[in-house]
């Protein structure tokens, strides 16, 4: 008899811990982060595959048992596992701060351009990769240039038909020709000038010239007006180029800032 009220104890027992151990019950609960921004994090239970993710607040309810492990998971945080232990699962409501994830990287060496560190220099000096053509496509019109619509007027106007052409002869006497070759040397040095521009970030022309993002345009008209600018493009040396910019950036702002001349 005795040995039959123990076993039947033990029993009970054992099936009270069975009991409690798959009772299943919603965890409570908020994360705390180092930049205060906890919102996001992902909530795992590795044992169920359920998870959630943290409201603005950073807080959280999961479904657990006794012993789960959560995971808690962000690109900005260290992966963080907690058991479930009796403690934390009869707790009404928990806390799990995180930790920054800080990515240490190797020593980078940045070749082939040894860069020196000086925004100026070293954009003036990257040669940028050329986009791709009809030649380095090698389709078939490759060696054939597309002249502008300026040329195409021109052309127009100095050629004709039949024994005496008049477009010529009618285009010279207005004056049309000339106006027509005007425009396309305007267009021409307009171009010229935007490449340039391309070359150096807009940025470059904030921080290291002091000239406004909206008075970029204005400041390389500035430039283009002066012949010494289109002596230094025609070497091809963007260092250079910038070289005179930054001496040219000194007079448009001092220009910019003398009070105007009285009437």
């Amino acid at each position: 008899m005795k040995r039959t009220s123990r076993y039947f104890t033990c029993l009970f027992l054992f099936t009270g811990v069975l009991i409690a151990q798959n009772r299943v019950k919603t965890l409570s609960g908020e994360v705390s982060c180092p930049d205060a921004d906890c919102s996001g994090i992902t909530v795992l239970n590795k044992r169920s595959l359920q998870g959630t993710i943290t409201d603005v607040s950073g807080r959280f309810s999961i479904q657990v048992r006794q012993q789960d492990t959560l995971v808690f998971s962000a690109v900005q945080y260290k992966v963080k596992q907690v058991i479930v232990e009796d403690y934390l699962f009869n707790s009404s409501f928990v806390r799990i701060p995180m930790e920054a994830f800080v990515n240490e990287l190797d020593e980078v060496v940045v070749q082939p351009y040894n860069l020196s560190g000086n925004l100026g220099s070293d954009a003036a000096a990257v040669e940028p990769e050329a986009p791709p053509s009809a030649k380095s496509l090698g389709l078939p019109n490759a060696g054939i240039r597309i002249i502008t619509q300026e040329e195409r007027k021109i052309q127009e106007a100095t050629t004709g038909s039949g024994l005496v052409p008049l477009n010529p002869i009618l285009n010279a006497i207005t004056g049309r020709t000339k106006r027509l070759k005007r425009n396309l040397q305007l267009r021409q040095t307009y171009e010229r000038t935007q490449r340039v521009r391309a070359f150096y970030a807009d940025s470059l022309f904030v921080r290291e010239l002091k000239i406004p993002t909206e008075k970029i345009d204005d400041f390389m008209y500035y430039c283009e007006i002066d012949t010494v600018f289109q002596a230094e493009v025609d070497r091809l040396d963007r260092l250079r180029i910038w070289e005179y910019m930054k001496g040219r950036a000194q007079l448009y702002l001092a220009n910019a800032q003398s009070p105007e001349d009285p009437e």
